[in-house]
């Protein structure tokens, strides 16, 4: 492990490029902010159902099909579950 890693930052430059790469993504997916807005809202709806989640963590994204290998993009959400409801 290459403890340098930890402190170092991204640079400007590589934000910028990952931030291009999503807009491209998304248009590419014909998927747009206001759809994918759509997507995570209903997703957290099913998932409130069954779990208390932490609303203020949550990232839904879509990701290249280099970061998933495979041939499409893919649809990633993190949602920080807080604990899981008892529906018996």
């Amino acid at each position: 492990m290459d403890l340098f890693k930890i402190f170092s930052r991204s640079s400007s430059k590589d934000v910028a490029k990952e931030r291009l790469r999503l807009i491209l993504i998304h248009d590419r997916c014909c998927v747009s902010k206001d759809v994918l807005e759509n997507i995570k809202e209903d997703i957290l709806k099913v998932l409130s159902k069954y779990m208390e989640i932490d609303c203020s963590e949550i990232d839904v994204k879509m990701t290249t099909p280099e970061k998933v290998n495979g041939d499409s993009a893919a649809l990633v959400a993190s949602i920080p579950i807080k604990k899981v409801k008892n529906n018996r």
